[in-house]
């Protein structure tokens, strides 16, 4: 533990600007105390009661721990060695595995591992930490952990389509996956019932609609319920006997989402339960995963009610409120028979801590506390009030104020900190560090549940629907004027700062208010909303709608024009005060480019803004050392403009890496993606078909392994047309493929059969129709257009084989459901072997690493060899060599 004279920092240091007497008066705590790694944190008790898991730091980044349940927490030994922080960890139901789940650098291309608590190591290494999806560029999710089979779970990858996760059961203990439903029909979710059966799926339409499927034993879909895309719906649980769902929504005439119970067989809802007070959303449902029965329902105000059906889990909840008072507690881990319990208890000005319960015999005995150097010093840490105050259009909003301890609470430097999201997420009562840590700095803090925040209601959410820059800047552009009104901010010292659509407000505040801030910090917010929604993950594709009602749509002029205004980049020459910008180099959500893009305008028109950008964080900085040069460098830049506080002193580490990420922002270049014209039309192409077989060796490598393959290829004339038939078969099973081609060599018609699904493309002049789960897709195909289908290099070979010919086509692709644009390109002559061959190659244009290579035989009309790269398996490669 460190010393508790290093947390209490003599009040004068770095001392900036003029403070009250009242406000020095409280000592200047160190940034470690909210920043740094937690000794211990996220205590699980094992399923058996046996062993208690934990988080702490190895090598400087949090991993899993463990001990056994009577040891001292001294005695305990790390399980995992990971880099980079983990996402989260869990038990299974027989205390055989923990599970984890983490990315690399931020990329939040997500894997999971499973690590054996009990396995025998020795010299001080570590068990082994299995990837169970080992998968690059692969996002993986978890849908249910079965407690009948503590070995299986229900999982999605999105390897096959980055834009859609079809669902896979996973063996633990071996790893194995087998594919349960391939995912063709934009499903956004997948749902399990006591028993472990599919039950549920849920469907998201391109307007953004969401319908939840029945799914029967004969694998049949049926609708039973639909949500607009303003409506939100979802299930959150079974009854006993799996007959029917508790059902959470907002649908129709509802405005505050409401919990019912429906039978999935007849569609009949029944009303269980909303807010008793009438104020907001309906919070969440606890269910006993033993008996399977109700233990409570919770709903979040200003703080969070619950309301108890598990009388006694409501009589160990008032008893332990009675040993806590003032405190909030919940339930944070229990054994399998629901007998022993971690529990944790908090507040907003007080730091966490744990401790074991025995429910038989109340027992209450102190684990940990995960900050226990801030315990020593929370007496001077700050409240967090609920207030609320009126938007420009009357609009009530809701808000937490933190004044600093000691102050007055009048005439302060205010930082306005504004969550992300915005759809949906919000701010909570509590301890919050930055707000804690800002208010030990002097300021005042103010964190606005502007609308669109979740939680009060389908109304207060949807307000915020085209409203970026406009009344969601409003709502906070009249917080800054209430704690005006009231006294509390001083005009000239109100900063404006937030994460993620806080950033993008903290640049929209000093735009279209410059004369209300006096600086802004944005982290990791948009400035160009075009880029944005450009450049979103292919796994959100289901949201796309719902992104365009939020923020506009960008095919359409009308929308065109809303985005362009709302964007900060396009209005930087209002900037008119000191700005610093935080990004992480590998975030998928708001990229690198929106930074640079903006810190470019800025500095060419001479404005004052400064660059941090971190080579190994994505949406938000979580490695300590990272976070740490990241406050200290906000502090410094705060206590420069509003005449705050900052701790001058850091520890080599971080001040090494502040220098490392610190940019200089006159280097910072930007180059914009270059369209590439398709070509409105092909040149003539050369008939190289002719009827027979072809054989061909086919190999599959990934992660690895070299998996063989056969394929023969059929040609046959049917009247004037030509029909190409690929029929491969390999370990994972057979498929089919037939290309149909008009005399002209235009594409007519694809068959696909696969692992017993059907896939029907028919082709016309301007679109391809796609026909699959009883559904169609139109793809239009405005220009050239092949299909990237069998016999594709037979039409290559027709095409101009002279080195640097090059075209760019579409074809339908049958992952994404849309056009892409393929650029093909002959590279020169090429031996393999000793024959000759015309190497050419064939990239996607959105995606290098989608890319085929064929080595043309001119003599016979089509390719001796075939290597292709397929990013939908991991970027595995497949090679075809003609026998």
């Amino acid at each position: 533990m460190k010393k508790l004279f290093m947390m209490l920092l003599p009040f004068t240091l770095g001392l900036v600007g003029s403070m009250s007497l009242s406000a020095q008066q409280t000592p200047l705590l160190d940034r470690d105390l909210f920043f740094g790694n937690p000794s211990i944190s996220g205590g699980q008790l094992s399923p058996d009661g046996q062993w208690i898991s934990f988080m702490k730091e190895y090598e400087g980044i949090l991993n899993i721990w463990i001990k056994a349940f009577d040891e001292p927490f001294e005695n305990a030994r790390p399980l995992t060695d990971s880099k980079r922080p983990l996402y989260g960890y869990f038990w299974t139901d027989d205390s055989k595995y923990i599970l984890y789940v983490k990315d690399k650098d931020g990329d939040e291309n997500i894997n999971v591992f499973a690590v054996d608590p009990k396995e025998k190591v020795a010299g001080g290494s570590l068990p082994e930490s299995r990837n169970l999806t080992p998968l690059k560029d692969v996002t993986a999710q978890i849908y249910s952990v079965s407690i009948n089979n503590p070995d299986m779970m229900m999982i999605g990858l999105n390897d096959r389509d980055k834009a859609w996760h079809d669902l896979y059961r996973l063996d633990i203990s071996t790893g194995k996956l087998t594919l349960l439903y391939t995912n063709n029909d934009r499903i956004t979710g997948y749902d399990f019932d006591w028993d472990d059966n599919l039950r549920l799926l849920y469907r998201t339409d391109e307007k953004g609609n969401t319908t939840i499927l029945r799914y029967d034993k004969d694998q049949s879909l049926t609708p039973i319920y639909e949500t607009s895309v303003t409506e939100q719906a979802g299930v959150s649980g079974w009854t006993e006997d799996n007959s029917k769902m508790y059902l959470v929504t907002n649908k129709g005439d509802l405005d505050l989402s409401t919990l019912y119970l429906m039978d999935p067989q007849t569609k009949e809802l029944k009303l269980i339960e909303s807010d008793p007070m009438g104020k907001v959303d309906f919070g969440g449902l606890a269910v006993d995963q033993r008996t399977r029965k109700i233990i409570s329902t919770s709903y979040t105000d200003d703080k969070t009610r619950i309301y108890w059906k598990d009388k006694e889990r409501e009589s160990l909840y008032k008893f332990l409120q009675s040993k806590f008072p003032g405190r909030e507690v919940g339930f944070q881990s229990a054994t399998r028979d629901n007998k022993k319990f971690l529990i944790v208890t908090y507040g907003d000005k007080y730091a966490a801590e744990s401790y074991f319960l025995n429910a038989d015999t109340r027992e209450l005995i102190f684990q940990y506390t995960p900050r226990p150097e801030l315990k020593e010093v929370e007496q001077h840490l700050s409240s967090m009030t609920p207030v609320s105050y009126k938007s420009s259009d009357g609009l009530e909003i809701p808000a937490y104020l933190t004044i600093p301890k000691g102050s007055k609470g009048k005439n302060l430097p205010v930082v306005i900190l504004v969550h992300g999201g915005p759809k949906g997420p919000r701010d909570y009562w509590g301890y919050n560090p930055q707000a804690q840590f800002l208010a030990n700095r002097g300021y005042a803090v103010l964190q606005p549940n502007f609308r669109a925040s979740g939680g009060y209601g389908k109304a207060f959410m949807n307000a915020g629907d085209l409203q970026w820059g406009l009344l969601m800047q409003d709502d906070i552009t009249w917080g800054v004027k209430y704690l005006i009104k009231e006294g509390i901010a001083d005009p000239k010292r109100v900063a404006i700062m937030g994460g993620s659509y806080g950033g993008y407000a903290t640049l929209a505040g000093l735009v279209f208010t410059p004369d209300l801030y006096a600086a802004g910090v944005d982290i990791v917010g948009p400035s160009n909303l075009f880029t944005l929604l450009e450049s979103v993950p292919a796994y959100w594709e289901a949201g796309r709608a719902f992104l365009y009602g939020m923020t506009g749509d960008p095919n359409t002029e009308e929308g065109k024009k809303r985005i362009h205004d709302a964007s900060p980049l396009f209005h930087a020459d209002k900037i008119n005060k000191p700005l610093l910008i935080i990004q992480g180099a590998n975030d998928p959500r708001v990229k690198q480019a929106e930074a640079d893009q903006i810190v470019i305008a800025l500095r060419d028109k001479g404005k004052e803004v400064s660059y941090i950008l971190a080579d190994d964080e994505g949406h938000g900085f979580a490695k300590p050392v990272n976070r740490m040069a990241m406050y200290s460098e906000v502090e410094r830049f705060l206590a420069g403009i509003l005449g705050g506080r900052y701790q001058k002193e850091m520890p080599e580490d971080v001040a090494n890496r502040l220098k490392e990420i610190t940019v200089d922002v006159s280097k910072v270049v930007y180059t914009p993606k270059e369209a590439v014209e398709t070509a409105t039309s092909l040149p003539a192409i050369k008939n190289n078909f002719k009827a027979g077989d072809t054989n061909y060796k086919v190999t599959v490598e990934v992660q690895g392994q070299t998996i063989p393959m056969t394929m023969t290829r059929t040609v046959a004339q049917n009247g004037s047309n030509w029909s190409v038939t690929e029929k491969s078969a390999s370990p994972m099973g057979e498929s089919t493929q037939v290309m149909e081609y008009s005399e002209a060599l235009n594409p007519v018609k694809m068959m696909v059969e696969q692992m017993g699904q059907s896939i029907e493309i028919n082709y016309e002049a301007n679109k391809a129709t796609m026909s699959m789960m009883g559904q169609q897709m139109e793809i239009p195909m405005e220009g050239a257009y092949m299909s990237d289908g069998p016999g594709l290099d037979i039409l290559l070979c027709g095409l101009p084989m002279e080195a640097g010919y090059n075209v760019v086509f579409l074809a339908p692709d049958m992952n994404t459901m849309k056009a892409k644009q393929l650029s093909y390109t002959v590279i020169g002559n090429e031996k393999v072997g000793d024959k000759t061959f015309v190497k050419a190659e064939l990239v996607n244009v959105d995606n290098s690493n989608d890319k085929t290579t064929y080595w043309l035989d001119a003599s016979t009309g089509m390719a001796y060899k075939t290597e292709q790269v397929l990013p939908a398996m991991g970027n595995a490669k497949l090679t075809m060599i003609r026998e």
